[in-house]
């Protein structure tokens, strides 16, 4: 028998990020979860080297992959859209939560229940401390979009980069690796190539 999971994955590619605004390079939501992967594990490893922390950093990298995978069958709803209050952000909860279960329904049984944990969590130690930094990777991400679009000129990205430091400045007292990433890599993304080797 066939499994479709790992051929829908694929397709991640093909969903576009930022749809409602004016893009100066589109972004896929594979490339997008790609990075979101490594700021997930390099957030997770600076906790634990400095701040005393046993984060799994290797399944961070595995929620950063499939954070986003929902949107294969949903799309990519805007964030102004998803949040525009709370019956609306439940509701879109709930069907990004069907569509993580209809994924996973494409995958043999035997294995479905080690994506599970990658996708729902398993209840581990510091699986929510874990989850909330995968989520500041993903504010992360998409502070460094706005940036490389406002760098490239494209002011249609300006207050959407103003609103996301500032949600990532809220993040700070509770999750210190967030300020540490900030401080020491956010930075270089504007440099050139030369400048960053």
């Amino acid at each position: 028998m066939n499994y479709n999971f790992f051929a829908l994955i694929s397709r991640m590619r093909y969903i576009e990020r930022w749809a409602l605004m004016r893009n100066t390079r589109t972004e896929n939501l594979c490339e997008h979860s790609m990075e979101v992967a490594m700021i997930a594990h390099a957030l997770c490893t600076i906790g634990n080297v400095r701040y005393g922390k046993t984060l799994d950093a290797d399944k961070a990298a595995l929620v950063g992959l499939y954070h986003d995978a929902s949107e294969i069958i949903t799309g990519d709803m805007p964030t102004p859209v998803k949040y525009f209050n709370k019956e609306l952000k439940q509701a879109y909860k709930e069907v990004e939560a069907i569509a993580d279960d209809k994924l996973l329904d494409k995958l043999p049984k035997d294995l479905r229940p080690a994506y599970e944990k990658i996708f729902k969590g398993d209840g581990g130690p510091n699986e929510a401390y874990m989850r909330k930094l995968v989520k500041a990777a993903d504010k992360l991400s998409a502070l460094i979009k706005c940036m490389a679009e406002v760098s490239a000129g494209n002011t249609e990205f300006r207050t959407a980069k103003e609103s996301t430091e500032k949600s990532i400045r809220s993040l700070y007292q509770e999750l210190p690796e967030v300020l540490d990433f900030v401080n020491e890599f956010l930075g270089p993304y504007g440099d050139t190539l030369d400048e960053l080797t």
